[in-house]
Order: structure tokens, then sequence, then C-alpha cells
């Protein structure tokens, strides 16, 4: 998918299939996937019913995508790199990189360390 056409899909708000996809790859439970999300329950189940997400929440959810893309690149594999995402990382002062990246800021912070990481650099 080019960038354009990922900006087009992220303003129409992607279907909610999307994040099923998202929460089946990074093998967590919905109902801790969606807070991550900053989505309440009642949210998510006008969005499931409507079966699309709003902009910011598909910003969110390509968000967290592309990382769990570059840590599973960085690990080696989709396991080793949801794994990583999923557990306190002493760059991060011990945070989960998930739960980091809820936040853009955070979420740039994460993609820094695992370009430290593939470069040996880590610190």
């Amino acid at each position: 998918m080019t960038a354009s056409m990922l900006i087009h899909s992220v303003t129409a708000g992607l279907p909610v299939g999307e994040l099923d996809t998202l929460r089946s790859n990074l093998d967590l439970p919905m109902e801790r996937l969606v807070p991550m999300l900053g989505i309440s329950k009642a949210t998510f189940h006008r969005r499931k019913h409507a079966g699309r997400l709003d902009a910011a929440e598909s910003e969110r959810v390509v968000r967290f995508a592309r990382l769990l893309g570059k840590a599973s690149s960085v690990m080696g594999s989709i396991e080793n790199g949801r794994r990583w995402l999923t557990s306190p990382q002493v760059g991060l002062n011990d945070e989960i990189p998930l739960e980091y990246a809820e936040t853009e800021v955070g979420s740039r912070e994460v993609e820094n360390l695992l370009g430290r990481i593939d470069y040996g650099v880590y610190s």
C-alpha cells in the first residue's frame, strides 16, 4: 500500500477488521488492546456495530502495526517482536513498549530504541 493510499484509508477510517487483525498479530485480548488504543468499551461496541474506526483510532492501529513490523524485523520473528513489545524494556525505564507507545511521542521513543538495538547501540 502506498503512503497516499494509507493516508486516505486512515482518514476514511479503517474497517474494524483491521483492529481484529492487529489483535491477532499481537496475540492480546481485545480487552487489553482497546484501552491501549484509547478506545472505551462503549465506543468499541459502537465501532464494531458501524464496522469502521474513526481517523484517530485508525491512526493508532496503524501506529501499533508499524511498531509490530519494526519489532518483528529487529527481533527476527513476529513471536520475538510480540514478546519484546509486551515486556518491560530497560531502554524505556522498564516500561512496556506498547503501553509507552500510546502517544505519538512514546511511539517514536520505542522506534528509536528499536533502531538502536538494530544497529547495536542499545542503551
